[in-house]
C-alpha cells in the first residue's frame, strides 16, 4: 500500500493520475493507495520523501505502467521517457507560472507550434506530460479567460485542452473541482461577512474592478504584506474582476532576485491567484518619456542641489535655485543623467509643485535619479530610475487598475499621486485607504528588519521570532490560520495594534482538531517508576482521542517507566493516579534520598478502576531498550521587542530583547523519529510543537545522535512558558491578560517599572546581602563566558551550581529574588555616585578609558581571525579574553560596554537619535571634528563611487559583481545569464588563446568551424550522452513567422555535429589522425543562478576532438593536451593547478577517463575545474562508425580511439577571484592588455605650454621605448582627470606597473614605477627604463605565482579519519584523503558533509565532492588504508576532495 498526503494546494496532476488508477472493467485499483488529508502533498519512499503534486504524481504514474493492466503513462522508451521529462520542465517553468504578459504568450506560442500536427504531446496516446501541462493550464486565471474569451489565439492549444476535459478521467476531475470552487466561494464569502468588516469600494462595478499587489523585492513577505496581499484577492473576488502582482523595482540598489523568488513562493503559499504579472521596470520607457513630457511643459525642473542641502529647504520651505530654470536648461541636465556624464550623477528631476506646502509631500518631491547599480531585468539599458511616487500612478493607469487599496500612512502622498495623474493626463485609479497591520511587540518595517538579520539577531528572514510570512509559518503558523486571521481585520481604516495572542488564536482553531498527540519529558526531571505486575508489550492508541482519521500510534507498555518530578511530587502512597493512554496505577512506595528529593517510585496496576474523574494525569514514557526515548530539544521563543507599542520618538533599538531563546532537552515518544520537517503536533499537556529539524539516529562515526528539534506553537491562551506536572499547574496562576499582555508573561508597564525600580534599589541591602549580590552578578558573569567559550559541561554545571546557590543566600539574606541590574538601574546608580562628590563620571577615569579601549582592540582582533577564518580553537580563545575585558569594564562602571559610534562600520545605525536632538559634550564635538579629519589634521576628501564599495573578505558575491563591472570586463545584457564581454576581459581571452593555438598547431591539430546548430534527430543519436545537458538545451523553432518544420538546438557541445563528418573523412588508416579544434561559443540554458565568467548561459571555449588508430596515442596526446592547460593557468593567469584524474561518477558522459587541472579560491574555500582533457575510447567512434577497415585483420574494422579537451572563458573569472583584492583587480604580466601605464603627473594652472608639452612627450616616449621591447604600455593624457583619479582607475583595472612622469622627474632624468600587486614603488632611470621594467614585470609574475602557491599549499590538507575531514572542511580547505573510489561512497562523503550554514554571504553550503585523483599525491598510500568515510573498504589512493563551484 502506498500513503499518500494529499495538500491543500489542490494537486491537479496527483488526483489526474489517480483516475487513471482505476482499471477500466470494475473501477478497482490498480495500486492500493491510501489518502490522507496534509499540509503539503507528499509520500514517504525508504529514504527520501517526495514532496508536491508534480513529484508525487510522477511516482504514482511510473507505479502504474509497471503493473498489469496499468496505463503507460511515462513511457517505454528513453527518447518517449526523456520528451515527457521536457513537458514537465516547461510546465514548471517560471514563464507559464508566473503568466507574465510576453513570456507567457511565448510559451503559449512554442506549445500551439508543437500541438500543430498533433493530438497528444508525446507519442499516441495520453501521457504525463499532457496531464501536468493540462493542469498547469488549468491553475492559471489567463488561460481560462483566454480559453472563455472566444479569441482565435492558440487554437491548437484551445483543441488539445477542450479534447482532454472531455476524456472520463478529466471530466470527473472537473466536475469536482467546480464544485469545491463553489463551496469555497460561499464559504469564503460568508466568513468574510461574519468575520471581518469590508467595506464597499467606490464606484465599483462588477466584472470591471481591477486591482494591484506591488511588494518591493527588497525583503521578505511580512504579515502586513499579506493583509495587503488578500485584500486586493477579495475585492477582486467580491467583484469578479482582475488582479495584477507586480512588482515595485524602481530602486536598483535594492532589487533582489532572489527575494522575488521567495515572495512568489510566498504569494503561492498564501493562495493568491493574481490575473497578470507585471514589473514596473517593464514601464521603464513610457515613465522617462512621460518625465520628458513634464520637463517640457514646465512641471518638473533638473536640479543639481547636493541632497543634504536640499533636504534642509524642503523642511524650511525654500526654492531650489534651479527651480525656475528654463526647459532648455532642464533638457540638457535631464540628458546629461541619461549620459551618466559625472556631472549628471549628481543631478535629478523634480515635480515643480509647491515647495511652501503644508503637506511635505508636495514640496518639489524627486522624481527621477541616477543610480550606479545595475538593473537585475534591464541591466544598464537605463542609467537613470523612476521614484515609487512617480511611477506608480503611471504604471497603475497604464495597466488599468481601478482601485489602488494603500495603507492609511500614505494618505500625505495621495495629492501627490493626483497630481502627477491630472499633470499627465492620464486615466485615473481611484484610491482607497485601509488601515495598515501593526503588532505588539515586533516591527515590520523592512528596513528595521534588515538590520536585525545583518546584526545575527536572528537566524535569518525566516526566523520563527520574525513577523516574516516564512517566519511565522516556520514557528508554526498555518496558512490557513493566517488567512483567516486576516480575513477577519477586514478593511476598516481604524488604526489598531494587535496582540500576538490574537493571531495565535485563529491557527490553534486550525491545528487543534488535527495536530496528532505525542509524549515527551524534561530529561532533567525524569524519575522512573517501577510498575511491579506490568509486563512489556506493545499496543495501538489513538493519536488524536477526538479525531480518528488521523491514525493510531504504537505505544509501549512495561515494568519501568519514566514521569517527570513535577508530577512525582505530588502522589501519595495509596492513591491511584492516571497514566494517560494505560489507566490507573496504584501508587505503592515512593523512596527519596538524604535531602527529601524523590529519587524513584513502585505502583501496581490496577486498570479494573476506571475512574478517571478525580485522578491525578500524568504523561508518561516506557523505558525500554525496544522502544527507546529519542532524545528531543524543544525551543520557545519570546518576543524581539521589549516594548509592546513603540512610541513615535522611539529608538527600537533601546528595546531589543536579546534572550529570546529558551531550549529545554526533552526524552521524546519513540514515534517522533518519524516526524518530518514541518510537521505539528501536540505534545500532551505542553502545548503544540512543529518539527523544525528531525530526528536523526546515531552517526557511525560519532555514535551521537541528532534530536528532534521542535518549535513551541503558542495558543493564544498562554501566558507564560508552558509548564508540566501538576503541582506547577495547582500553584502557578495565568496572570491577567492587561492591554499590554503578551504571550511572554508581561503584564504591562507597570510591572516593568517596578522591576526596574527594585533591580536600580538593590543597594538599599544590608552589607551582607551586598556583598552576595556582588558575587552573585560576578559568577553570572563567570557562567555566560564559559558557555560562549563552550566550556566543558562539567565545568559549565559546577559554575551554575555555584550560581544557584549563591542566589538562594542573597535570597535568604535580602528577603527577596535576585534580580540583575537593568540599564536603567545601572544609570540611577551613577548618578547617585556622581552627586556623592565625583567631579567626573567614573566612565572618564583612567582605569575604565584603558578597559575600554583594551576591549575595543579586543573585538577589533577578534573580527580580524573570524573574516580571516581563523581555527576554531583561537577564535574561541580570542573570544573567552574578550568577555572577560567586557565583565571588568562593567564591574568598573556599572554599565555595559557599547563599541564606539562609527568604529570600523560596526555601527550601521550611527550615533542614535538622543543625540541628535542636542548638542553634543565638547568631548563628542572634538571627537566627531577630529574622525571628520585625515591623519594630517586635513579635511578628508569625500568618497566617490569610482572604487570598490564591498571587500573580497567581507561579501564576495558583491565584490565580484563590482570588480567585473568597474574594471571594465562585463557589461550587462538584457538575456539573463548572457553578458557582453568588454575589450578589457576579450583582451585576456586573446592572449590564452594566441598561446594555446600555437602549441596546439605544433602537435598537428588544425583549427576548423562547424555549424552551431544541430538538428533533432542528430541530437537524439547521441541521447545517452547528451542527457546531462538535456535541461539546458535552447532550441530555434521559428524562421521569420513560419514554423520550422523541426525544431534546431543550439550546440550545447559539438559531438553530434562533428563526428558523422570524421566518418566520411576516415576512409583507411592512412587517413588516421584526425586532429581538429574550434574556438567557438557554447549555448546552455542554465536554470541556476548564473555568475559572469564562473555560470553563464552563452560562454566562449575551445573544443578540440581527435581521432587515432590506436589508444597509445590517444593517451599520448590527452596527456600533452593537460600539460598546456597547466602551462595556462601557471605560466600565463600565475594559478597553480592540482592534476589529475576525475572519478567515475565525474568523469565525461560516454567517455573513458577524464584528466582534469583543478584550481583553489581561499577567499570562498571553494575549488574549480580548469580545464578538461577527456579520452572518449571508442564509445562515440562506434556510435557514428568513425572507422576503416583494420589493416592487420582484413575485412575487420577497425574502430577510433577519440579524444576531446576544452577549455572556457571560465578562466578569466578564475582570475578575478584568484588575484584581486579590495582595489580592484590585479593582473598577472603577462596576461595584461596593458602591462605599463605611463601617468604624467605635476601639471598645474601654473605650469607653462612648454614644460606641459615637455611632460606629455617625455611620456609619450617612455611608451615608445617600452613597444618596441615587447612591452605592452600606454599613456594615460586625458585632461579632464586628475592623476589621483587615474591611479585609482588603472589601479582599479588591474594594470602590472604604472609609471609617473612629473616635473622633478624630467629634471633628476629618472621616473618612478609604481607596482600594482603590492603597492611597491621604485625610482628608475630614464636611460634603464626598458630593461628595468622588464625585469620588473617578470618578477611580479613569478612573485603572483609563488603567493598563489603558497595559499594552495596552506590550503591543501591531507587527511586520514572523518572527523579531520569534516573540521577541515568547515575551514574552507581542500582535503586529499584515502579513498575507496566507489560512488555509493562518494554520494554518501557528499551527502554527510554538507552543513546548515552559509559558507558565504548569499551562496548555500554544500557537501564536499571528489575533484580529482591527484597525479602527485601530497601522501604514499599506506599499506592496509582503509577509505576515510569509514566505510572499512580498502582505500585505492588519495582523491582530492573540496566544497567546489
Amino acid at each position: 500500500m502506498v500513503s499518500i498526503n494529499i495538500g491543500e494546494d489542490n494537486p491537479l496532476c496527483l488526483l489526474l493520475i489517480l483516475e487513471y488508477n482505476k482499471q477500466s472493467n470494475n473501477n478497482k485499483s490498480i495500486i492500493d493507495i491510501k489518502l490522507t488529508k496534509g499540509k503539503e502533498t507528499s509520500v514517504q519512499l525508504e529514504n527520501v520523501k517526495l514532496r508536491g503534486d508534480i513529484q508525487v504524481a510522477r511516482f504514482i504514474a511510473r507505479l502504474i505502467t509497471n503493473q498489469n493492466g496499468g496505463r503507460n503513462l511515462t513511457g517505454d522508451s528513453p527518447i518517449i521517457k526523456t520528451e515527457v521529462d521536457h513537458w514537465i520542465s516547461f510546465a514548471t517553468s517560471s514563464e507559464l507560472q508566473r503568466q507574465n504578459g510576453d513570456e507567457f504568450t511565448l510559451s503559449l506560442k512554442a506549445l500551439d507550434s508543437v500541438l500543430a500536427l498533433r493530438t497528444f504531446l508525446v507519442g499516441n496516446s495520453i501521457t504525463l506530460a499532457d496531464v501536468v501541462v493540462w493542469a498547469t493550464l488549468r491553475g492559471c486565471n489567463r488561460w481560462l479567460n483566454s480559453l472563455n474569451s472566444g479569441n482565435k489565439d492558440h487554437g491548437h492549444v484551445k483543441r488539445w485542452y477542450n479534447f482532454l476535459t472531455c476524456q472520463p478521467e478529466f471530466q470527473s476531475i472537473e466536475k469536482n473541482l467546480s464544485k469545491k470552487q463553489s463551496k469555497d466561494t460561499n464559504n469564503s464569502s460568508n466568513k468574510m461577512k461574519d468575520e471581518g468588516k469590508f467595506v464597499e469600494l467606490p464606484g465599483a462595478e462588477e466584472g470591471k474592478v481591477v486591482t494591484r499587489f506591488p511588494p518591493e523585492a527588497s525583503g521578505y513577505l511580512h504579515v502586513g504584506h499579506a493583509k495587503a496581499a488578500l485584500l486586493n484577492q477579495f475585492y477582486q473576488v467580491t467583484f469578479k474582476g482582475k488582479l495584477i502582482m507586480r512588482f515595485d523595482d524602481t530602486n536598483p540598489a535594492k532589487e533582489n532576485e532572489h527575494f522575488e523568488k521567495v515572495i512568489l513562493e510566498d504569494v503561492e503559499m498564501l493562495g493568491l491567484k493574481y490575473d497578470i504579472f507585471s514589473c514596473t521596470s517593464d514601464h521603464f520607457q513610457r515613465i522617462m518619456d512621460q518625465c520628458e513630457n513634464l520637463i517640457r511643459a514646465g512641471n518638473a525642473f533638473a536640479d543639481d542641489t547636493n541632497p543634504e542641502l536640499m533636504k534642509q529647504q524642503r523642511e524650511t520651505r525654500e526654492p531650489s535655485k534651479n527651480r525656475d530654470n528654463s526647459i532648455e536648461k532642464n533638457l540638457k541636465m535631464w540628458e546629461e543623467m541619461k549620459n551618466e556624464t559625472e556631472y549628471g550623477k549628481k543631478c535629478c528631476i523634480r515635480a515643480k509643485i509647491d515647495y511652501q506646502s503644508d503637506n511635505g509631500c508636495l514640496r518639489d518631491p524627486v522624481m527621477y535619479r541616477w543610480k550606479l547599480e545595475s538593473h537585475p531585468k534591464t541591466g544598464r539599458n537605463f542609467k537613470v530610475f523612476p521614484t515609487y511616487d512617480f511611477a506608480c500612478p503611471i504604471v497603475d493607469s497604464v495597466e488599468g487598475v481601478t482601485h489602488a487599496l494603500r495603507t492609511s500612512e500614505y494618505h500625505d502622498r495621495d495629492a501627490q499621486y493626483y497630481w502627477f495623474i491630472e499633470k499627465m493626463g492620464i486615466r485615473k485609479p481611484y484610491i482607497w485607504e485601509y488601515s495598515r497591520l501593526n503588532l505588539q511587540n515586533t516591527v515590520l518595517s523592512k528596513r528595521k528588519l534588515t538590520w536585525f538579520v545583518n546584526n545575527g539577531l536572528v537566524d535569518g528572514w525566516d526566523d520563527p521570532r520574525f513577523p516574516t510570512v516564512r517566519g511565522v509559518l516556520r514557528r508554526g503558523m498555518t496558512v490557513e490560520g493566517l488567512r483567516n486571521f486576516i480575513i477577519a481585520q477586514g478593511s476598516s481604516r481604524a488604526i489598531v495594534t494587535m496582540e500576538w495572542d490574537k493571531i495565535w488564536a485563529f491557527n490553534k482553531k486550525v491545528i487543534d482538531p488535527i495536530a496528532p498527540r505525542y509524549t515527551a519529558l524534561s530529561r532533567e526531571s525524569a524519575i522512573p517508576v517501577h510498575v511491579v505486575d506490568a509486563k512489556e508489550v506493545k499496543a495501538d492508541a489513538a493519536k488524536h482521542p477526538k479525531n480518528p482519521d488521523i491514525g493510531k500510534k504504537p505505544v509501549w507498555y512495561g515494568p519501568n517507566v519514566l514521569v517527570e518530578r513535577e508530577d512525582v511530587e505530588s502522589f501519595v502512597v495509596g492513591t491511584d493516579v492516571t497514566f494517560i493512554n494505560w489507566g490507573n496505577l496504584t501508587i505503592t512506595k515512593i523512596e527519596k534520598d538524604e535531602n527529601g528529593k524523590i529519587t524513584a517510585v513502585e505502583a501496581k496496576l490496577n486498570l479494573d478502576n476506571r475512574d478517571y474523574k478525580k485522578t491525578q494525569k500524568v504523561t508518561w514514557l516506557a523505558d525500554s531498550t525496544k522502544a527507546a526515548p529519542i532524545p528531543t530539544l524543544c525551543v520557545y521563543f519570546d518576543h524581539i521587542i521589549s516594548k509592546p507599542i513603540l512610541g513615535k520618538d522611539d529608538d527600537f533599538k533601546n528595546f531589543v530583547n536579546k534572550n529570546t531563546r529558551k531550549e529545554t532537552a526533552m526524552i521524546g515518544d519513540p514515534c517522533l523519529a518519524a516526524l518530518a520537517p514541518g510537521d505539528i503536533i501536540q505534545i500532551q499537556r505542553k502545548g503544540f510543537y512543529r518539527c523544525d529539524k528531525a530526528y536523526l539516529p546515531p552517526s557511525i562515526h560519532t555514535s551521537k545522535a541528532a534530536p528532534c528539534i521542535l518549535f513551541f506553537i503558542p495558543d493564544g491562551h498562554t501566558k507564560e512558558l508552558p509548564k508540566s506536572g501538576a503541582k506547577a499547574d495547582k500553584n502557578s496562576k495565568t496572570p491577567a491578560k492587561g492591554k499590554g499582555g503578551s504571550s511572554s508573561g508581561q503584564s504591562g508597564n507597570k510591572k516593568k517599572q517596578k522591576q526596574a525600580s527594585e533591580a536600580a534599589n538593590a543597594n538599599v541591602d544590608s552589607e551582607e546581602a551586598k556583598q552576595i549580590y556582588a558575587k552573585v552578578t560576578e559568577q553570572g558573569s563567570k557562567v555566560r563566558e564559559l558557555k560562549a567559550a563552550k566550556a566543558p559541561k562539567e565545568e559549565v554545571d559546577a559554575a551554575v551550581k555555584g550560581l544557584l546557590q549563591l542566589k538562594a543566600d542573597y535570597k535568604k539574606a535580602s528577603g527577596k529574588d535576585y534580580k540583575s541590574p537593568s540599564a536603567g538601574a545601572s544609570a540611577s546608580k551613577n548618578s547617585n555616585n556622581n552627586k556623592k562628590g565625583d567631579d567626573k563620571p567614573m566612565s572618564d577615569s583612567a582605569q575604565p578609558k584603558d578597559l575600554y579601549e583594551k576591549v575595543t582592540a579586543q573585538g577589533d582582533t577578534v573580527r580580524k581571525l573570524k573574516s580571516e577564518k581563523a581555527s576554531k580553537e583561537e577564535v574561541d580563545a580570542a573570544v573567552k579574553v574578550l568577555l572577560s575585558l567586557k565583565a571588568e569594564y562593567k564591574q568598573a562602571t556599572g554599565t555595559d560596554y557599547k563599541p564606539p559610534s562609527g568604529a570600523g562600520g560596526r555601527e550601521k545605525g550611527g550615533s542614535g537619535k538622543q543625540e541628535k536632538k542636542g548638542k553634543p559634550p565638547k568631548e563628542k564635538a572634538a571627537q566627531i571634528s577630529a574622525q571628520a579629519k585625515g591623519d594630517d589634521g586635513k579635511a578628508a576628501k569625500k568618497q566617490t563611487r569610482l572604487g570598490l564599495e564591498a571587500t573580497k573578505k567581507g561579501d564576495l558575491a558583491e565584490w565580484y559583481k563590482q570588480v567585473i563591472t568597474k574594471a571594465e570586463m562585463i557589461e550587462y545584457y538584457d538575456i539573463s545569464g548572457c553578458y557582453i564581454l568588454r575589450p578589457w576581459a576579450y583582451g585576456i581571452w586573446e592572449r590564452i588563446m594566441a598561446f594555446f593555438d600555437g602549441e596546439i598547431k605544433k602537435l598537428g591539430v588544425e583549427n576548423a568551424y562547424f555549424p552551431m546548430f544541430v538538428s533533432q534527430s542528430a541530437l537524439e543519436r547521441e541521447k545517452e550522452h547528451i542527457a546531462d545537458f538535456a535541461p539546458e538545451v535552447a532550441w530555434v523553432t521559428k524562421s521569420g513567422q513560419t514554423e520550422l518544420a523541426e525544431p534546431i538546438a543550439v550546440r550545447p557541445t559539438s559531438e553530434t555535429v562533428m563526428y558523422p563528418a570524421y566518418a566520411k573523412w576516415i576512409q583507411s588508416h592512412r587517413d588516421f589522425p584526425i586532429k581538429c579544434n574550434q574556438w567557438c561559443n557554447i549555448v546552455r540554458w542554465e536554470f541556476k543562478h548564473p555568475q559572469p565568467f564562473l555560470r553563464t548561459r552563452e560562454f566562449l571555449w575551445q573544443e578540440g576532438h581527435s581521432a587515432f588508430s590506436n589508444k597509445p596515442e590517444a593517451e599520448v596526446e590527452v596527456m600533452q593536451i593537460l600539460e598546456l592547460y597547466a602551462q595556462v593557468y601557471e605560466d600565463y593567469l600565475a594559478i597553480p593547478v592540482v592534476r589529475g584524474r576525475k572519478t567515475e561518477k565525474e568523469k565525461f558522459a560516454g567517455g573513458d577517463y577524464t584528466t582534469t587541472v583543478e584550481a583553489f579560491i581561499s577567499a570562498s574555500g571553494r575549488a574549480i575545474q580548469g580545464a578538461t582533457s577527456h579520452h572518449l575510447g571508442q564509445n562515440f567512434s562506434k556510435m557514428f562508425d568513425i572507422s576503416c577497415e583494420d589493416p592487420n585483420a582484413p575485412g575487420e574494422k577497425l574502430y577510433a580511439f577519440q579524444n576531446s579537451w576544452g577549455l572556457t572563458t571560465r578562466t578569466i573569472g578564475v582570475l578575478i577571484m584568484v588575484h584581486g583584492d579590495d582595489n580592484g583587480l590585479v593582473l598577472p604580466p603577462r596576461i595584461a592588455n596593458v602591462q605599463v601605464i605611463v601617468v604624467p603627473c605635476g601639471i598645474t594652472a601654473s605650469t607653462t605650454d612648454a614644460d606641459k608639452k615637455a611632460i606629455l612627450d617625455k611620456c609619450n616616449d617612455y611608451v615608445t621605448r617600452l613597444n618596441a621591447v615587447g612591452v605592452r604600455a600606454r599613456a594615460d593624457l586625458r585632461e579632464n582627470y586628475s592623476p589621483g583619479w587615474k591611479f585609482n582607475h588603472w589601479e582599479l583595472k588591474g594594470v602590472p606597473v604604472r609609471i609617473e612622469v612629473g616635473p622633478r622627474d624630467m629634471k633628476q632624468k629618472q621616473c618612478v614605477a609604481v607596482l600594482r600587486y603590492n603597492g611597491e614603488k621604485k625610482t628608475v632611470g630614464e636611460s634603464d627604463v626598458t630593461k628595468s621594467i622588464a625585469e620588473i614585470l617578470e618578477r611580479i609574475q613569478s612573485d603572483m605565482k609563488a603567493k598563489a602557491v603558497k595559499d594552495l599549499e596552506e590550503n591543501m590538507v591531507v587527511v586520514d579519519n572523518w572527523e579531520d575531514f569534516l573540521k577541515y572542511l568547515d575551514q574552507g580547505k581542500i582535503i586529499q584523503a584515502p579513498f575507496c573510489m566507489e560512488t555509493e561512497w562518494e554520494d554518501w562523503i557528499k551527502k554527510n558533509s554538507a552543513r546548515d550554514q552559509d559558507l558565504e554571504p548569499g551562496a548555500p553550503s554544500m557537501g564536499a565532492k571528489s575533484l580529482c585523483i591527484p597525479f602527485k599525491p601530497l601522501k604514499e598510500l599506506q599499506e592496509g588504508q582503509t577509505c576515510v568515510s569509514g566505510c572499512g573498504k580498502p582505500a585505492k589512493g588519495y582523491c582530492l576532495f573540496g566544497r567546489s563551484y
